[in-house]
């Protein structure tokens, strides 16, 4: 007997079994190993205490996040080509993050991106923004995950009833928080931990069965994709993705330099590198996050591609006219019309891989929603906090962080999601990757160049995204009844990347001169510090 969405009954139990057990090991999990003393080292790194390769599993579980496996999946399922630029470009950041920006941020933080802004720049104003900006770029993340996760089950589980759909959101939402707020930054990394390297096993054998279908040739799976794609061999040649809008080229480059640009320097990604012990651990650490994630997308490709040739284009944007169930329908399509036992069992393997994706990603940013808030706001308020009411704020924080986000998601569940995935890409490569290269390497930038670019930035970003084609003007837009697409770009990169630069700098040659050379001197006192770890960071 198959449900609504053709998998089998005892898959549909399996997997109601499974998302519970796991739920119930993995709050088991935080409550072990979160911090049982009064330390605030504990808490926000887990004294360090991860290995390159577990640090690197983490890291690597924060940057994979719901988003990139079923939105990404789905953009390469419906898309072809222009989805495997669109994953490229994700490994990309990170790869530019592991470069750039990993060991000055190991070296100039302590605990979140405030710190590390708030090194050269002492100050409330700093940490503040830095805050501000953090919770702006995270919170239509956690909203896509948490929104997604009760339509994602309803299609696992087979039922359709809304109110069902409501309360998973809700008791998923809980049940984040509690990660948070209990297992602090070494409880959220092990499930981190677990969550990869279910998702990448898994992920892995299914690719396998795929090209095994395929006889070992990838060539053979692409253009079986392209005949089922409707599309032809344009599956396989850029513009799908990017066709209906009046520069197409210019819309994918200047989207995927916002992905590269912005996926790296989102601050749940960033604060794993403050739980790095040295610079030689952060390095090795990112060595094997950028492996792991490269060998992911690789399987996500693989799997995507399986996906519209098993089961066809149209059959997939039937189920989710986004694609984002596309990785579920390839798994399925992978063991064929007859599933033994095992398989079965493999399938629910790679269906509790993203449920647990679920929970983990949202944890994560959580945590440093909650981590910046009470360290970067309230603790800085008062020139020495006890750890112990830090700590208790952490855990507040993380509540008033998670509930709204809880009520936002049961709101929005219905609409296209798209939009809030590119605005906090947008966000990270607008406002947070040019104040994280001024921060960390022009010796001439001031608060006010600072303030100018997390704000500047952040609000060019936010009165360009109402007017791009992703909220209005499609049928897959946000709101496909109303057209108010007055910008005609998918992403809003074209000008608040540049403008987010150019606000950082025209701040800067603003400040006044003493103020610039004050500022200049106290970049100069740590330099040594941020960018060569010249100094222990604890001194």
């Amino acid at each position: 007997m198959t449900g609504l969405t053709g998998f089998s009954g005892s898959a549909q139990t399996m997997s109601l079994v499974a998302f519970s057990a796991v739920a119930t090991l993995t709050l088991l999990l935080c409550v072990m190993t979160g911090p049982d003393r009064d330390d605030l080292d504990e808490f926000y790194t887990g004294y360090g205490s991860l290995s390159p390769l577990r640090n690197g599993l983490a890291i690597a579980g924060d940057y994979i996040s719901a988003a990139t496996v079923l939105g990404t999946g789905g953009v390469i399922a419906l898309c072809g080509y222009d989805g495997i630029v669109l994953a490229l470009s994700t490994t990309l950041s990170l790869l530019l993050l592991m470069f750039l920006l990993a060991e000055p941020l190991r070296n100039a933080g302590r605990f979140t991106m405030g710190d590390a802004l708030a090194r050269r720049m002492p100050g409330r104003s700093a940490r503040v923004a830095a805050c501000v900006v953090t919770i702006a770029a995270l919170l239509p993340l956690m909203l896509v995950q948490l929104a997604g996760a009760g339509q994602l089950i309803a299609f696992i589980l087979g039922f359709s009833n809304e109110s069902l759909k409501t309360g998973c959101v809700v008791g998923l939402g809980v049940l984040m928080i509690s990660y948070a707020a209990i297992g602090g930054m070494k409880g959220t990394a092990l499930i981190q931990i677990l969550k990869i390297v279910m998702l990448l096993g898994s992920g892995a054998v299914v690719a396998a069965l795929i090209l095994r279908h395929y006889a070992w040739d990838p060539g053979a799976l692409f253009h079986a994709a392209a005949r089922s794609s409707g599309a032809g061999n344009a599956f396989l040649h850029s513009g799908l993705q990017f066709g209906q809008g009046p520069e197409p080229r210019l819309d994918m480059i200047t989207s995927e330099l916002t992905i590269v640009l912005g996926g790296g320097c989102l601050p749940h990604v960033t604060m794993r590198m403050y739980t790095a012990s040295s610079a030689r651990q952060v390095r090795r650490s990112m060595s094997w996050a950028v492996s792991i994630v490269a060998l992911f997308v690789l399987v996500m490709t693989v799997v995507g591609f399986g996906a519209t040739a098993l089961v066809g284009r149209t059959a997939i944007a039937a189920a989710d006219p986004q694609g984002n169930t596309a990785y579920l329908l390839g798994s399925r399509a992978a063991f064929g019309p007859d599933v033994s036992a095992a398989e079965t069992f493999l399938f629910t393997t790679v269906t509790t891989a993203i449920f647990l994706t679920l929970l983990a990603s949202v944890a994560g940013m959580i945590l440093a929603c909650a981590n910046s808030l009470a360290h970067d706001v309230f603790a800085a308020r008062v020139r020495e906090m006890p750890a112990r009411r830090e700590m208790a704020l952490a855990r507040v924080s993380a509540l008033a962080i998670g509930v709204p986000t809880i009520a936002l998601a049961t709101l929005v569940q219905h609409h296209s999601l798209q939009p809030l995935v590119t605005l906090s890409f947008c966000l990270g490569a607008s406002a947070l990757a040019p104040a994280l290269v001024y921060g960390l390497f022009w010796r001439r930038y001031t608060r006010t160049g600072l303030l100018c670019t997390l704000i500047g930035g952040s609000l060019t970003v936010l009165l360009l995204m109402p007017g791009t084609n992703l909220v209005s003007g499609s049928p897959a837009s946000a709101f496909p009844h109303a057209d108010f697409n007055w910008f005609p770009f998918t992403t809003t990169g074209i000008v608040s990347v540049p403008a987010g630069f150019l606000l950082g700098w025209l701040g800067t040659v603003a400040s006044g001169g003493r103020t610039a050379q004050r500022e200049r001197h106290q970049y100069e006192a740590v330099e040594g510090l941020i960018l060569a770890g010249a100094v222990r960071r604890g001194s």
